[in-house]
């Protein structure tokens, strides 16, 4: 009978155990006629499915989860259109370093022929194909003991590091049937130790040197070397500039936090003029490096646990292979105390802002920012940024204090991102989650709002309408192009978040209660929707603005 615990269990069933002894408590997942055996066997043994509007949002919201959890996110999706619906969110996290397990029912091995496409309902010539380019790894098995055991390496392989996410794809016969109940083996996430050399000669360059950088990335924060990094940074009096994926992992608070992103120009010099750049867990990529355009230090020391990433884009004076952490804390070990620092610090930091406040071109973000930034921090929210301008300035400028407290899906680019990723976020119901999304990207994903609803998730969603596609109008003004395929027609968004029954809807301006309406929806821990209609100019961090 479903639901109770026998000798045996399904494979669909013994799936979900093994994730729900990874820590897993929600996956989320959308039922299709191959897939319904994951429906079937849940149990108070196994992960809560939340039921989601479209494909794509299984995997933003499983990334989304484990970007806030800093654990394995879950998805499931159906066979053919399900899996390939889901493609674009797996790419994100893919780019982004997520640990995602994603599985896929595919069609029956009782009607698959090798190498012949039959015509199935759903069949794909070699569906898990799709996913190779993007994935960590990928995984078709084809019978049930294949299948158990490929869940459980597929879960210890997305949790280690570097992490990403991994597919694994199960033929919908398989799933049903019965193999013997047993725990899986957790294997424990191994960390990298640094080779001994490598960090003395790093400690050598370190101390031949006068203005020292740190410059953090997303690394820092998967390893949980935060306390680490704070630590360095004291000690050797360096400011810290980190990138998006690493947002809070120095407070903004710290004495040596850079507060802007890198591609203002004060940043850039700073960078630029120092002796040595120490880079934590970063790759360099393009969209933090201006396409490698950007100043850089006169030596550079690299730490990566990815020795493709240790040199890929900046060939560094120093590489250290090893765990953030581990190599953190040796290295803190080797060096001495600093007695200089970079000069004048705070007063570049300070002169950057109030230049942003006095140009016409960013006065007003810098007052939607206050008030977001309040916001936030009175309820201590989670925020979820879109690839929209107003994601672009919460996501490079905005305040945060901790880690994971921001998501920003800068890794692939997807617009669309921030709803649904923070449907996963939300069902952690550990913070209150601000989703910042523009009038054209929430429309990719306007049927998640039902499910907000229906499971009462703590997520507001600041919509900020400037009437279609304002990055890409403005690409057009850059370009002298006229204004084509931008200017979009849009519904009454508080008719329409009135109509998917959520209960504090909202229409405000810049000037008349955005922090204050933002606090009461934050406040109520239940679904919100606040409109802003404004039009705010794209920050330094987008690509027209890089050379200016």
């Amino acid at each position: 009978m479903a639901g109770v615990d026998t000798d045996t269990d399904s494979v669909a069933k013994s799936a979900l155990r093994m994730i729900a002894e990874r820590g897993v408590d929600v996956v989320f997942g959308l039922p299709g006629v191959h897939n319904l055996a994951f429906w079937r066997e849940q149990s108070s043994s196994t992960p809560r499915i939340i039921g989601v509007r479209h494909e794509q949002t299984t995997v933003y919201a499983a990334d989304g989860y484990s970007r806030a959890s800093g654990g394995l996110g879950v998805a499931l999706t159906t066979t053919g259109p399900g899996a390939a619906n889901a493609v674009c969110a797996f790419g994100e996290a893919a780019a982004s370093g997520s640990p995602i397990l994603l599985i896929a029912s595919e069609i029956s091995t009782e009607l698959a022929r090798p190498g012949l496409n039959r015509g199935v309902l759903h069949e794909s010539r070699d569906q898990a194909a799709i996913f190779e380019p993007l994935a960590k790894k990928v995984f078709r098995p084809r019978t049930r003991g294949d299948a158990v055991a490929a869940v459980a390496e597929a879960m210890n392989v997305a949790m280690q590091w570097p992490r990403g996410p991994v597919y694994v794809d199960i033929p919908t016969n398989v799933l049903s049937e019965q193999v013997p109940a047993s725990n899986c083996f957790i294997e424990c996430s191994l960390r990298l130790q640094p080779s001994a050399s490598s960090l003395r000669a790093a400690a050598t360059l370190i101390g031949e040197s006068d203005r020292i950088v740190i410059w953090a990335g997303g690394g820092v924060v998967q390893s949980g070397a935060e306390e680490e990094l704070s630590q360095l940074a004291l000690k050797l009096k360096a400011p810290v500039v980190t990138t998006f994926n690493a947002r809070g992992a120095v407070p903004f608070t710290h004495p040596y936090a850079v507060t802007l992103p890198p591609h203002e120009p004060e940043i850039a010099q700073l960078i630029g003029s120092a002796d040595l750049l120490i880079a934590v867990g970063t790759d360099f990529d393009g969209m933090s490096t201006r396409n490698w355009s950007m100043p850089m230090a006169a030596n550079l020391v690299s730490i990566n646990c990815d020795a493709s990433d240790i040199g890929k884009n900046y060939v560094p004076t120093v590489g250290i292979l090893g765990d953030a952490r581990l190599s953190l804390e040796a290295l803190i070990n080797l060096i001495p105390v600093a007695t200089h620092t970079v000069d004048d610090f705070e007063k570049i930091q300070s002169n950057a802002w109030k230049r942003l406040r006095q140009d016409d071109r960013s006065a007003s973000a810098t007052i939607f920012l206050n008030q977001i930034n309040a916001a936030r921090e009175e309820h201590d929210a989670i925020v979820v940024a879109d690839m929209a301008i107003p994601g672009y300035w919460v996501g490079g400028y905005g305040r945060f204090n901790r880690p994971r407290s921001l998501q920003y899906p800068v890794g692939w680019g997807t617009l669309g991102y921030a709803l649904p990723a923070a449907v996963g976020v939300g069902a952690l119901r550990t913070n209150p989650v601000l989703a910042v999304c523009g009038d054209g990207g929430i429309m990719f994903a306007l049927g998640e709002l039902a499910v907000l609803v229906e499971e009462n998730l703590p997520v507001t969603i600041l919509l900020v309408d400037d009437g279609g596609y304002g990055m890409l109008r403005y690409d057009q003004d850059h370009a002298g192009d006229p204004h084509r395929g931008v200017d979009l027609g849009r519904p009454d968004f508080v008719a329409v978040g009135q109509a998917f029954g959520i209960d504090s809807v909202e229409l405000t301006t810049l000037d008349d209660g955005l922090g204050v309406a933002l606090g009461k929806a934050l406040d109520s821990r239940h679904p919100g929707l606040v409109v802003l209609k404004e039009s705010l100019t794209p920050p330094r961090t987008t690509s027209p603005r890089w050379h200016e």
